[in-house]
């Protein structure tokens, strides 16, 4: 989750937990878990929170509104996914913007303008750049790494964050993992273990931005955050805010979707 970037949030949209697992158990969220006591329990709550937002495949409608300290911009868009490798995003409204959109193919991104009919691969020197005017980037959406993978987990233990009681894990980055964090502070709820927050830092150990969760709502059968807030550190009052509208987690899509042409055809 949103593993460390958009590609959980937003690529990935909210997809389907692995067969075998559930991920928000209905009565008793610790069912299947190792005790909190446990070394293993810190590793085995990542990988649900991770496993809530790898689906197989799915659909979504979701909005997303940015708010800098030089202009405001909202979407509507309609988002696809296949495992973590395929991801389409389209823009739905406004109006003059519709039918703009980014394709995910493993390692390539590719921009789609629909008003030109121009199609632009995004190449390295294009990787840092703002992603649809938000404060996620390029990069944030081809990157995929996964928490539990990528990095050395510590279990902070219990603690009072923002009014609610919260586990508190601190994530070091692996030496031979292929990730942009040194450290992610990752705290989930107690009482259900739904993500609260994920604090970003850099190699030099400075944070640099928060994603917070909320309005944790049943879409599609499930129960988790719809609504997802990115804001930079050194801007407190920016920020980007994406909310699921509508998901689907079965939709009649294969590989062979996620194609250049159906970027010109949505």
């Amino acid at each position: 989750m949103l593993r460390a970037g958009l590609a959980g949030a937003l690529m990935a949209v909210a997809g389907v937990p692995p067969e075998g697992r559930a991920a928000s158990p209905a009565q008793d969220p610790y069912a299947g878990l190792p005790p909190p006591s446990d070394p293993d329990f810190a590793r085995a709550v990542l990988e649900r929170v991770d496993d809530q937002y790898r689906g197989r495949k799915s659909h979504a409608r979701l909005s997303m509104k940015v708010h800098t300290a030089h202009y405001d911009r909202s979407l509507v868009m309609e988002a696809w996914s296949l495992g973590k490798d395929y991801s389409l995003v389209r823009i739905l409204e406004p109006k003059k913007e519709r039918g703009n959109a980014t394709l995910k193919a493993g390692d390539d991104l590719f921009t789609y303008l629909a008003k030109s009919g121009r199609t632009i691969k995004i190449t390295g020197g294009m990787m840092g750049a703002s992603w649809m005017g938000s404060h996620f980037t390029n990069d944030d959406l081809v990157r995929e790494s996964r928490l539990s993978e990528d990095f050395d987990i510590a279990n902070g233990g219990l603690r009072l964050f923002e009014g609610q009681r919260v586990h508190l894990f601190r994530l070091t980055a692996k030496p031979d993992a292929a990730v942009v964090w040194q450290f992610i502070d990752v705290m989930v709820r107690e009482q259900d273990l739904q993500p609260v927050v994920e604090i970003f830092y850099d190699e030099d150990a400075q944070e640099v931005r928060r994603m917070w969760f909320s309005d944790y709502r049943t879409l599609g059968g499930r129960t988790l955050p719809t609504v997802i807030v990115m804001r930079p550190t050194d801007k407190p009052e920016e920020y980007t805010r994406v909310e699921y509208l509508d998901l689907d987690f079965s939709p009649d899509i294969d590989a062979s979707f996620f194609s250049l042409a159906r970027l010109r055809t949505l």
